[in-house]
């Protein structure tokens, strides 16, 4: 028996090490990936300019679409920050979602908006909707406000579909804050590509602690809240090292909800989003990319690194554990939903890399982390811990994960250098020591309690409060 359970530990010890390799190299090698890429599209963006793509006959059409539900109190200031984009032909769309409080009419009010005589057609089901609102004046008139039943962002996202006039449809969350070129650079990933591009995405930045006026950052600060300050380096690792990365190797997976740019026939094509999923954003482009797989139609989903939107980040544990819940259910469905692109070379690198990453490092993860700890305490107690190699993995784990945000400061600092005081530098650099013991262990746990509410069935959001963005 004491034979049986040594050759169990020794084989437990080679698996965790194998494990820690794996995932290691894996970082290290989609890095220098990242890196790479991003000389590359730098070097290649100091030769555009956008000025010029503005008044462009070829720019096309965009429909800009945000679903609302009670954002009575910031409302007016996010329609308004939408409507100033720098972009010649574009639509705004507001989705009420069936909000309780007076976002509709705080809208009506500030935008002279009256009912319209739109026809709607409904391509993609969803809640009824009660009216479409046009604005009577002229600087205006490319606001739309559709008053619709709740349903949910996904299904207001497809109602605000419907009622889009434009072939790309971008969608966007209506409290964050867009750079004023976004849907320029956006829209040039599809001008500029051999290929069909159904989907592009760009940076999601965070604004608390921000200055902000009239809609525009004015000061870029690292946030003074601690949980949303490892957000940032969180957010500069997935977006600079991660999805630079696979959007390089032609296997990303999703595009942010915040912000993202769709082919509207492709969307269409596949039903709009899915309003089961609490991952919405994540299993659309998955759907997307599955759909133009089977129909042998070459394709591309773009990436691009610069930071287009900005968006407030949970600034307490409960709104964060809420938040990270939902994107492990989420996860989890999408993995579910597609699970015949598992190791399928039918589906090229999105089912013989991406999906399996997916699967191991972000599904997975969470799972053996919390299994080990529970392990070890196990064997602690039973005074069967090798502590010289407790001490040494450990010690290789946490020395990998600061240099790891050390390199995505870095990453940010030799690219857009959004943060100009040193001041702020040296947060981020203490918050690297301390992410991966403060901030880290309570995302695994978040995560285990989304794997737990997705077995108990739960499909809900939770309420996601917020500070709200202070403009002056």
């Amino acid at each position: 028996m004491n034979s049986f359970l040594s050759y169990g530990l020794l084989y437990l010890k080679y698996g965790i090490i194998a494990y820690s390799v794996f995932i290691i190299s894996s970082y290290v090698i989609l890095s220098i990936i990242s890196i790479s890429a991003l000389k590359a599209y730098l070097k290649k963006a100091k030769y555009t300019n956008y000025e010029q793509l503005l008044p462009s006959f070829i720019t096309p059409k965009v429909s800009l679409i945000a679903p609302a539900y009670n954002e009575g109190l910031t409302i007016v200031e996010n329609i308004r920050s939408l409507l100033s984009l720098h972009y010649t032909d574009y639509e705004v769309i507001i989705v009420n979602d069936g909000s309780k409080d007076d976002s509709l009419q705080k809208a009506i009010n500030a935008y002279k908006l009256v009912v319209s005589d739109m026809e709607y057609a409904e391509d993609i089901p969803g809640k009824p909707v009660k009216h479409i609102y046009k604005s009577k004046l002229p600087e205006f008139k490319n606001l739309i406000v559709v008053d619709k039943v709740n349903g949910g962002k996904a299904d207001a996202l497809n109602v605000g579909i419907n009622v889009s006039s434009a072939q790309y449809v971008a969608c966007i969350d209506v409290d964050c804050l867009l750079e004023q070129d976004a849907l320029l650079k956006l829209v040039k990933r599809f001008l500029d590509s051999k290929k069909r591009v159904i989907a592009t995405g760009g940076v999601i930045r965070i604004i608390n602690s921000c200055e902000v006026k009239n809609g525009a950052i004015t000061q870029v600060h690292v946030p003074k809240n601690q949980i949303a300050r490892m957000q940032v380096l969180e957010y500069l690792r997935a977006f600079l090292l991660g999805r630079m990365a696979w959007g390089k190797l032609s296997g990303l997976l999703i595009i942010s909800g915040a912000f993202g740019m769709f082919d509207k026939e492709i969307v269409k094509a596949v039903g709009g989003y899915d309003t089961k999923t609490v991952g919405e954003d994540m299993e659309l482009v998955v759907r997307m990319r599955r759909f133009m797989k089977e129909q042998k139609q070459p394709y591309e989903v773009r990436f691009i690194p610069d930071p287009l939107c900005w968006t407030e980040a949970p600034e307490s544990h409960k709104i964060l554990g809420r938040q990270r819940n939902r994107w492990t259910r989420g996860t989890i469905e999408t993995l579910w939903i597609h699970r015949k692109m598992f190791f399928n070379p039918k589906y090229g690198v999105i089912g013989i890399l991406s999906y399996p990453y997916w699967f191991f490092f972000e599904f997975l993860a969470p799972l053996l982390e919390f299994g080990g700890l529970i392990l070890f305490l196990i064997l602690a107690l039973l005074g069967m811990v090798n502590w010289p190699f407790f001490y040494a993995i450990t010690a290789v784990i946490y020395t990998f994960a600061f240099m790891l945000n050390m390199l995505a400061i870095y990453a940010e600092e030799i690219t857009y250098y959004q943060y100009k005081d040193p001041k702020d530098i040296w947060r981020l650099v203490i918050s690297a020591i301390a992410e991966p013991v403060l901030y880290h262990p309570f995302l695994v746990w978040s995560a285990i309690r989304g794997h737990i509410d997705k077995i108990k069935g739960k499909k809900t959001w939770g309420e996601m409060t917020r500070v709200g963005i202070k403009s002056t």
